[in-house]
This record gives structure tokens, sequence and C-alpha cells, in this order.
């Protein structure tokens, strides 16, 4: 069943109104991590930050929800984790492989994570609204790069010199959006059934199998008493319904609670006519395992940090549009190799497939594996003093 969606209506449906330093559209991963960094920066002067989303704080996950646990901690969101994984395993139709990580993945309430996130994000304010685009300039205005940027919603326009959007894969700010399936998209699906707790369940599990998805692959993962299994296609025109509910049957388990969603697999630019991108809006999500959490985490951080500098007065917009840009397409060589191993993985014949998965079983092959992959968005990245707390975000209605 979809959740429904938390603006404010009858007399909680105020206008929205104002000017603000910054504007954070998306309170998710990523926009939860830019407001988060701005509440670490040491300013003279704490800015006005508004965070806008569509649904309240934590309302509506939208992935497996599991990352590295690494991160989960280097965040300080311990506390959302529901299972933490130290075993990643790897099927084929002729077999596969189980490693023992250097690092363990860990799934965690969506919810709790969220309100994790906001209770460090400082005099934040946050309202319920969708963000439908940016204002048209008016004749003779200034620029996007010198002026205020206006971002429209269903509850008002309101004004800021400095605007993220971290609103997912549509890319709302962006001209022109990003519609399936023609953009460079996957799309995933799953189930969440629950299942009995058991100490078997200690890796987050995937199989490459065309009976299941032609092009892309599926997955288990376990979170205390609940088992999350899905399928994703790196092909947007092929449907994951019935791949979804066939690994559901495999698993003995109930095809329920579905949730699906796109996902990125291309890097995009990260700035455009003065707004920062940050998340599936920039194309973060990592080709070939679909993983985004962590990489939103990463460039949210990067996005708090350089509007900081902007608003300490050591930069301009400029120069924090132009040093976030060059971080987001320094990584363009890494996402490029992905996106080949993408293309070429389901094109491998199962049996080539599978003993490549135990040509990487070797400990010290898998240690150097998987240190490297977590290298290229690693936690220590999320290094700050901690701010004060504050209090919980409102629930829904």
């Amino acid at each position: 069943m979809s959740p429904v969606r938390a603006t404010k209506r009858g007399a909680e449906r105020t206008p929205l109104s104002g000017r603000f330093d910054v504007i954070v559209c998306g309170a998710s991963f990523a926009g939860l991590a830019v407001a988060r960094e701005l509440a670490r920066t040491p300013l003279a002067t704490r800015p006005s930050v508004l965070v806008l989303d569509r649904y309240e704080i934590g309302e509506r996950a939208t992935s497996a929800c599991a990352a590295p646990t690494p991160w989960l901690e280097a965040m300080g969101v311990s506390a959302s984790i529901r299972s933490e994984l130290p075993y990643m395993s790897f099927t084929t139709p002729r077999g596969g492989a189980r490693y023992r990580l250097p690092w363990s993945w860990s799934s965690f309430d969506y919810s709790e994570l969220c309100q994790g996130l906001w209770a460090q994000c400082g005099d934040a304010r946050f309202e319920t609204a969708k963000v439908e685009g940016r204002a048209p300039a008016t004749p003779g205005g200034r620029t996007a790069l010198d002026g205020e940027l206006t971002i429209r919603t269903d509850r008002g326009d309101v004004s800021a010199s400095l605007v993220v959007d971290a609103l997912g894969w549509r890319r709302v700010l962006s001209d022109p959006h990003y519609q399936p399936p023609e953009a460079p998209l996957s799309r995933g699906l799953e189930v969440h059934p629950h299942v009995p707790e058991s100490p078997d369940f200690d890796a987050l599990e995937c199989w490459v199998d065309r009976s299941l998805v032609r092009r892309g692959y599926a997955w288990r993962v376990p979170a205390a008493g609940e088992a999350r299994i899905g399928v994703g296609s790196y092909d947007p025109h092929q449907h994951v319904k019935e791949g979804t509910r066939e690994l559901a049957s495999r698993l003995d388990a109930d095809a329920v609670r579905y949730q699906g969603n796109w996902f990125p697999h291309r890097l995009r630019p990260a700035t455009e006519d003065g707004v920062f991108f940050a998340g599936d809006s920039a194309g973060h999500c990592l080709p070939l395992s679909g993983e985004g959490i962590r990489t939103a985490f990463a460039f949210g951080i990067a996005v708090g940090r350089e509007l900081g500098k902007v608003l300490d007065g050591s930069q301009s917009r400029a120069q924090a549009l132009a040093a976030y840009h060059a971080q987001s397409a320094a990584q363009a060589r890494f996402y490029g190799r992905l996106l080949k191993l993408q293309r070429l993985i389901p094109a491998l014949p199962p049996r080539v497939l599978a003993l490549a998965f135990k040509a990487v079983s070797p400990q010290p092959v898998v240690d150097r594996a998987f240190g490297w992959y977590l290298d290229q968005a690693h936690p220590r990245l999320a290094a700050a003093p901690p701010p004060a707390a504050r209090s919980p975000a409102p629930s829904a209605a």
C-alpha cells in the first residue's frame, strides 16, 4: 500500500513564503546530510535553512535500506540498525561464493535513521510541500549565478541564494527533467515479508540469474524479523514484479508489502544554473551495485561544506559551485568502470560468472577488493565535531 502524502491540508495548509539562506529540497539521505553538515559548520551566525519534502521526515522509504556499518556509525545513526551483516554472498545458476567482508553491511529502520539525522540538523526548519520547480527568471533580472533562486512549491514560492536539489532521480530543478524509461535509470521492486529471526541470516545475499531478471540482479537483506527481497533491472523497460514474486517463492516468503523505485546508473552534472545536486538527482547512485545511500551521505556532506564556506564569506557561490562540481566530476572514472561492469556481467555465461565469483573468494582478495570499494566514499568523510542535539521532527498527521 502506497503511503499517503503528508503535505499539510485544511487549516494546516498555510501559505509558504519567505527568503532563506539555504533551501534544501528533499529530506532523505542526501538532503538531511546537507542540513546536518550545515549545523556542524562553525559559523559566527547560524544560517536560516529550510528543508522541503512532500512527505514527513522518515515517512517513505525507497530502497532496501542497507549501508556499510561504518557509515551508519560515522553519521551517528547506529540506533537505527536492525541487523548487522558481516557476510555477502553471490549466487548464479552454476554456483557462487560467500565472502566475509573487511567491513559489514547493516540493514536499518528508515524512519529511525532519518529522525536520527534530523536530530543533528540544528535550527533547520522543515516543511511538507511538493517542490514543483524553479520560477522563471524575471526579464532583466540577475542571473542564477549572482542572484537569488525562487523555488515553486504547492504551498507557495520561497527563495534563497543557495539551493540544493536532493529530490532523487527526477532531478526536479533541472531542465529538462529525467523521465523513465528513456532516461539512464534502473528500476527495482522489493517485498517485505516477516520472517523468523535466525543466526543463519548473516549475509547480504545477491543472485545473478536471468530467470529472475535478464539484465540485473536480485537480493535478500535480513532486517531483524523482516526480509527485504527484491529484483533490480538495469533495463528500465523490463518489469521486475514477476521476478520479485518468483524469488520470494523460492525463498518460501510471502510477496507482501511492495516497495519500488527508479534509481540512476549514470553520473549527472552536480551543478546546473546555480543549483547544487546531490544523491540520485546527481546520479550518485553507483552503477552495477545500485548502492546509493553512502554516496548520498558523502556528497551531501560535500555540498554542506561548500555552502558553509559561502556562508562564512570565504568563497563566493560561483566558487562553491565550481568546487563541488569538480569533486563530483572527479568520480567519473570510478563510475565509468562500474558502468562497464554493469554492461559486461549480464552478458557473461553463468559458468564463467560463477568461476569469477569463486576467484575472488580468497580472503586477501576479498579484503582488497571490498576495501577499495569502500574507499571510493569512505566514512572518514563524515568526521566532524558533534553538534548540539535537537528535538525530533513532528510526526505525520
